[in-house]
């Protein structure tokens, strides 16, 4: 049961009896639920109040949940996890860089949903974000962790949370050969029941991005590594 001390999480579904589903394992979890069936009514709840995440449903009645997700994002820096019915959306969740930090295929067990949930918001604490404030210069590659910035030259890269996030484990771990499941477990928390393509598809979002800046290597069969850099420090 939710106590006054509870983190909201904010529930954007249009099929009723799902979100009554995903709003009572999330109250049994401990955290406050608050519902709304349309895109709009999420816009306006997140300016009314802003909750410590959001469970976003991809095909919304009024508002693509894409949109909804790229408008919150440039407002404000609230966690995201989305929900679509059908596996083909997955790569357009990824590839359009809308800035989700998670997503979800129906039908999904609900206790992994609340896993999901809780290992999100453990890693978007600002308490975490600061006990892990460091730095690292591989190249012409600078990535702050404390500032979530990444730099090839002078030029700050955008990247969306996840992409970061991966980018900071490979650059953390230079040298060796990071499994797609270990990939999985460290940066998004927990492991994909086998769906690995998500690793992938970060992957070549941030080679896109970084250009021939991008130290990360293709172990085929395995995984991903970064390659050496004579100047890399870390600080």
């Amino acid at each position: 049961m939710a106590t006054s001390q509870a983190q909201t999480v904010l529930v954007v579904e249009d099929e009723p009896s799902i979100a009554s589903f995903i709003s009572l394992y999330l109250k049994n979890a401990g955290y406050r639920v608050k519902a709304v069936n349309s895109g709009g009514d999420a816009l306006a709840q997140v300016e009314v109040e802003q909750p410590a995440l959001i469970v976003l449903e991809l095909m919304l009645p009024d508002i693509d949940g894409i949109d909804v997700c790229r408008r919150i994002r440039q407002r404000k820096d609230i966690p995201i996890l989305m929900l679509t019915a059908r596996d083909e959306d997955v790569d357009k969740i990824i590839g359009l860089e809308v800035g989700a930090d998670d997503y979800m295929t129906k039908p999904f067990n609900p206790r992994e949903l609340v896993a999901r949930v809780k290992s999100i918001l453990r890693r978007s604490t600002p308490a975490r974000r600061a006990s892990e404030s460091a730095q690292i210069r591989h190249g012409e590659l600078h990535v702050d962790s404390g500032r979530r910035e990444a730099h090839v030259g002078e030029e700050e890269i955008q990247l969306a949370p996840k992409e970061f996030d991966l980018l900071w484990e490979l650059l953390d771990h230079r040298g060796l050969v990071l499994t797609r499941d270990q990939l999985l477990e460290r940066v998004w928390g927990y492991t994909f029941a086998g769906d690995t393509r998500t690793v992938d598809v970060h992957v070549r979002q941030l080679r896109r991005k970084l250009g021939d800046a991008s130290p990360i290597v293709t172990v085929w069969g395995v995984g991903y590594k970064v390659a050496p850099a004579r100047d890399s420090v870390n600080a």
